[in-house]
Order: C-alpha cells, then structure tokens, then sequence
C-alpha cells in the first residue's frame, strides 16, 4: 500500500487546452493521469452524435492525445482515468487500442465503466415507481420522456475504484462526477474504507480542486490575477495525496501558472450549491470544514475535511428537445451608440409583433454596456462610448416564427437608426433548444458494469 501519490488533472472540460495532458505526464513525475470532458450539455451534444454515427458519441480528442502520451504513460506507469467516453464509451476504448496497436504497444488494459446511461431504460424505471420528477419542480418526467436526447446517471469513484482492481491502466467512463474521478485512485491505493466518510470526503474535496483544470492554478484568478506568471504555458494543478487523507495541490514548476491558497479557494467554491453538504454518490463532504495552508510557492496543503454517509440516490442528468431559438446581432457605432441600439431593438420588436410571430421569449443585451451585469450595469456616458453591439435572441417552440425572426435583422440596416454595421455570418438561422432535467433515481434501480478490453 502506498502513503502518497500524485493525481495530474489534464481537462477541465471539451475543448481545453491540447496540450495540457502531454505537458502533465511529460514535464514531471505523476502516477494518474485524469481527464474531466463532460459537462450537462455535452452529453446531449455526443448522444446526438452518436444518434447520427453508432461509432460515435465520445470526446473525439482521446484517440489523437492517446497517440501522443500513451508510450509515455507505458513507460513510466502512469494510468489515465477519464469520463470523456461520454455516451459510448466502448467505442472510444476500441479506438484506444486501435492507437495502441498501430504504436505496437501490447499488454494494455483497457476498461470501460458501463450502465450510466438509462434512457432507454425510462419506462422500465417509471414502472419501477421512479418517474424521476424534477429536482426544482417536482414535475414528472412523463410528458417528456418520448422528447428525451439523453439521460444519465452519475455513478461515483467505486466503479473506478474496480476496473483498476482488475489492473486497468486506462479507465473510461461515462457520465461519472467530476470528483470520482480523483477520488478513485485514493480509494484503491490507500485502500481506504467505504464507510470512513472523511477520507472519502477529502478524496471528493481534492476531486472537486482538479476538476476544471487550471481554474485552480491561475487561470481565470479574480484575485490578483496578474501575478501568475506565464499564462501561456500555464501548468495544470497536481493533487499530491497521502493516505492520511491529507492533500498537497502544487504543479510543474517548469510551467507557468500559480498555486496558493487564493487560486484554491476560488475553485472551491466554484459550483458547490450548500457548502455544507456537497452531495455525491460517495458521501456528503463538508466544504466547510476545510482548512488550507501555504506551505511554499505553489504548495497549498488542503486537510482536515469531514464528511458524512451518502444518500440513498444517484442524481441523474437528463436532456430534452424544447423548440427553437436564434441570435442575431447589429453594431452601432458613435454618436449615441446606445440609444440607437436602443431604438432599433424597438423597431424590431414592433415589426415581429406586427407579423403575429409566437416567442416564449425575446432578450435584448447591449454589449458594452450590460452584456455581462445585465440590470446592475451602471448608466454610461454615450459620448465616451465608441460604439455598442445590439445582441437579440428569440426562443420559440414555434420553428417559422424564429426563421422569421431571422429574416428581419437585416434589414435594419437601410430601415433604422444610422451608423450601423457588424452584421457579419449571414441570417440567423433556427437551432434546436436542449433543456436540462435535473432527477434523483435510487441507486437499487442502476447498476454499473466493468468491462475489461485489452489487445
């Protein structure tokens, strides 16, 4: 058993940097390798890829990074863990070791953490008595379900926890939480105990640190952010984890990027709802109780978290087909840039009133003014304004009505205010809306599966 390893995070959702993971398990010494793709969103986004191709429906970037780093990770014994097989996860281990064998790397274990995705289980689950009501408005998921993209449970660590008991070097998962990820390689090399809710706690809390990258080693700091020190070349945060439950969340030192206790602090209370109760399907952990200290530059031990058992359900993520929508935009430059913003949204708020077109929703921004801080913006000064971006979207169930919509931005153009230009990648044009269904299923009602792949 061993009293400390080093977990690298090298994603903190599809799409971030390329590079991150090679740099992770090239430019230091890691023992695990994990990789966070997914997020609410992305899973609809795969399952219609997957709808289209059945060879689909899994993060497109592991095969080609697998490329770059798995005689890496061979040769110095570095496992990788990851949730980016999205809804196929077979089919993304099956390009794993397409890689592998075109590298003629042989002995690889490849394995694949099955039974997340329910959506064609959901009348056998309704029959059950489970009609995975809305976690904020206990509305039934009946009416919708024949309108379902995606639905997935989000199993923990100890499906990971397994696959690496059966020698798994590399682990993927579907809709796993972000924290499990972490989590299970402390599970399985400090041997901890299902039921100590502290150390399992501390795992969750040092997940929850890695999750997003390099959120917390400098990037998108608030406090002080322009003494981190490289930007470019930031390096990802590392959890150097001990079997006491203690953690070290430091980095490469040959990159660039911050750790201390103000980049920690600001992931740790990135997304965590009620920060006493910090739900998974592991345990409950106490984000309250956590005590941080600077042991260095770019060292910050996190310990002393507590926990509590966990509850009795998964929560499953759903996603569902809700009408149409589409942006559009116009810029109006100087003089009084707002106000002709302004007028023009009017305009063309009138025109689609006139035509009897149907919204369940008309938003109007003004980037530049209150794009981001919407009715807390400050009132502005137009004459030290040089210009304003008129930014409106529509949302309808009714497709006729949003392509209409799109059809009138235009010509605002030659029929309102002056000074207008930016109406820049043509008419806008309709977009399927993917709503989100937050639910709770009891855990006696799923039940993940390991599966081991190997050449």
């Amino acid at each position: 058993m061993k009293e400390k390893i080093r977990i690298a995070s090298g994603q903190g959702f599809w799409g971030d940097l390329i590079d991150a993971p090679y740099n992770q398990v090239t430019k230091g010494d890691v023992d695990y390798l994990v990789m966070d793709y997914l997020a609410e969103v992305t899973m609809s986004i795969l399952q219609k890829q997957k709808n289209k191709n059945p060879e689909l429906g899994y993060a497109k970037d592991i095969p080609p990074l697998m490329k770059r780093i798995l005689p890496v990770c061979k040769e110095k014994g570095i496992k990788v863990i990851t949730n980016g097989g999205g809804v196929n996860p077979t089919a993304c281990a099956n390009e794993i070791l397409k890689v592998a064998k075109e590298l003629e790397i042989t002995d690889l274990k490849v394995a694949v953490i099955l039974g997340d995705d329910i959506r064609e289980r959901i009348d056998e689950i309704i029959e059950a008595g489970c009609e995975l009501n809305n976690m904020e408005t206990g509305e039934s998921i009946i009416p919708l379900k024949d309108k379902l993209l995606s639905a997935n449970v989000y199993f923990g660590a100890f499906p990971i926890v397994d696959a690496l008991k059966q020698g798994a070097d590399i682990v993927i998962t579907g809709r796993t939480t972000d924290t499990g990820l972490t989590l299970a390689p402390m599970i399985y090399e400090f041997g901890w105990d299902n039921k100590n809710y502290d150390l399992l706690s501390a795992g969750t809390v040092a997940g929850h640190i890695l999750e997003c990258g390099a959120q917390a080693s400098g990037g998108n700091l608030l406090a002080d952010w322009q003494s981190v020190e490289n930007f470019a070349e930031i390096g990802f945060p590392i959890a150097e984890a001990f079997s006491n439950g203690e953690v070290i969340i430091t980095k490469h030192e040959n990159l660039g990027g911050k750790v201390s206790v103000e980049t920690v602090s600001e992931q740790l209370v990135y997304e965590i709802g009620n920060p006493k109760d910090y739900i998974t399907p592991d345990c409950i952990a106490d984000f309250t109780s956590i005590k941080l200290e600077e042991l260095g530059k770019n060292k910050v031990k996190v310990y002393d978290v507590k926990g509590l058992p966990e509850t009795e359900f998964y929560k499953v993520s759903c996603s569902y087909a809700s009408g149409y929508s589409a942006v559009g935009s116009l810029t109006y430059s100087w003089p009084q840039a707002l106000t002709k913003a302004k007028a023009a949204d009017q305009i063309l708020r009138k025109r689609m009133e006139n035509l009897n077109l149907n919204f369940e929703e008309i938003r109007t921004e003004y980037v530049g003014y209150n794009s981001s801080h919407g009715p807390l913006s400050k009132d502005l000064d137009e004459d030290n304004i040089n210009e304003i971006m008129l930014r409106i979207a529509v949302r309808s169930q009714d497709k006729n009505s949003v392509e209409r919509f799109g059809k009138e931005i235009a010509p605002l153009i030659l029929t309102g205010p002056p000074s207008v230009t930016g109406f820049a990648g043509g008419r806008p044009r309709p977009s399927e809306v993917v709503a989100y269904w937050p639910a709770l299923i009891p855990k006696k009602l799923v039940q993940p599966e390991v599966k081991i792949m190997e050449l």
